[in-house]
């Protein structure tokens, strides 16, 4: 049975839609999972870090995942950052009837474990689970916070991508005549360039970190949904109810955005998903061939190519494998769900 919803706070076509997107078990529970590991991700430093969480030391209490203190502040002889890995920074703590809370993990994303039994890449022990890659740094730290990283990455491409592009088709569709005709040979020769080939260029050129790679993406990401909405405002535009409301005296502003535009983002939304899964399979590959994020950085593409480069450590590839197809189906499952949620041939079951 559908639950009791007050029609203020939704409509009944919205009502469709969410029943008919929980009607989607695969999908429904996809978003769920997804949104746990995203929020477990959001709170790598307290689950993955090579800092305690919290330190009890002559009964006072100490924050090390958030503040950086100094080997004095516990009695050390430097004035360095304190290393709590160090048995002797363990010592002067213990000795003053302190105390040390650890997160799960020891390690993040950049630590170097130095006792490794066996060279780098060791296989996966009761100190790293997952394994360590050729650096000796922790593979599972660095699933945690390359998960983060390319989510983030991700949805912050597709939110602005998407407003650029639907301003873009809505500005095309509306108006029509020369000024869709000129953005549409401007469109037709922008998507013709070789983009991937243009990515690697022009991170060849700088040194690309978060934001510059993300500018650099933005630059063709755009346009994934111009077709769409361009499309939606073409049908509109003509409609009875945008006649009556240009013959009212309406700005052309709030016909577009107010009468139309939610028309328009029916397709829009259903396109989204599919959208922010290929901007992570884009940084992937990015990060895979050398052209990505910054060297040292969390990234599930540098994993792959570890695993490719070390064939006798099978746990890199197959680790960057699992984590990048459960994050990718998931998406997939939640993209097709949403399409589910705003298909009008689905009817609502009772």
């Amino acid at each position: 049975m559908l639950k009791q919803v007050n029609p203020k706070q939704m409509s009944p076509i919205n009502q469709r839609r969410l029943q008919n997107f929980r009607n989607n078990r695969r999908g429904y529970w996809s978003l769920w999972l997804f949104l746990a590991l995203f929020l477990f991700s959001l709170f790598a430093e307290f689950l993955a870090n090579d800092k305690p969480l919290v330190v009890r030391y002559d009964n006072t209490f100490y924050f090390p995942v958030a503040v950086d203190y100094s080997e004095l502040a516990f009695g050390g002889e430097f004035d360095t950052f304190a290393d709590y890995k160090d048995p002797y920074i363990q010592d002067l703590i213990t000795d003053k009837q302190g105390w040390i809370l650890w997160p799960p993990i020891r390690f993040s994303y950049r630590t170097i474990n130095q006792d490794l039994p066996v060279p780098a890449p060791s296989p996966p022990s009761s100190d790293n689970l997952l394994g360590t890659d050729d650096q000796g740094r922790d593979v599972l730290a660095r699933v945690i916070y390359g998960f983060r990283v390319s989510v983030l990455f991700a949805i912050t491409l597709t939110l602005i991508s998407s407003v650029i592009g639907v301003a873009a088709g809505a500005v095309q569709g509306y108006y029509g005549g020369k000024v869709d005709l000129f953005f549409q040979r401007f469109i037709e020769i922008w998507s013709g360039m070789p983009v991937l080939f243009l990515l690697i260029i022009l991170a060849s050129i700088v040194q690309p970190n978060f934001w510059w790679l993300l500018g650099i993406m933005l630059l063709f990401s755009w346009m994934q949904l111009v077709d769409v909405v361009r499309a939606e405002f073409l049908r509109g535009r003509n409609l009875e109810y945008v006649r009556a409301a240009r013959a009212l005296g309406l700005s052309n502003r709030l016909i577009m955005f107010r009468h139309i535009l939610p028309n328009a983002m029916v397709a829009t939304l259903t396109f989204m998903p599919f959208i922010f899964n290929g901007s992570l399979v884009t940084l992937t590959a990015l990060d895979f061939l050398g052209f990505g994020l910054p060297p040292g950085s969390a990234s599930l593409g540098e994993l792959v190519a570890q695993g490719k480069a070390n064939l006798h450590a099978p746990w890199l590839g197959l680790t960057a494998f699992a984590a990048l197809s459960i994050m990718l189906t998931l998406l997939i499952f939640i993209g097709e769900a949403v399409r589910d949620a705003f298909d009008p041939r689905k009817v609502m079951n009772d």
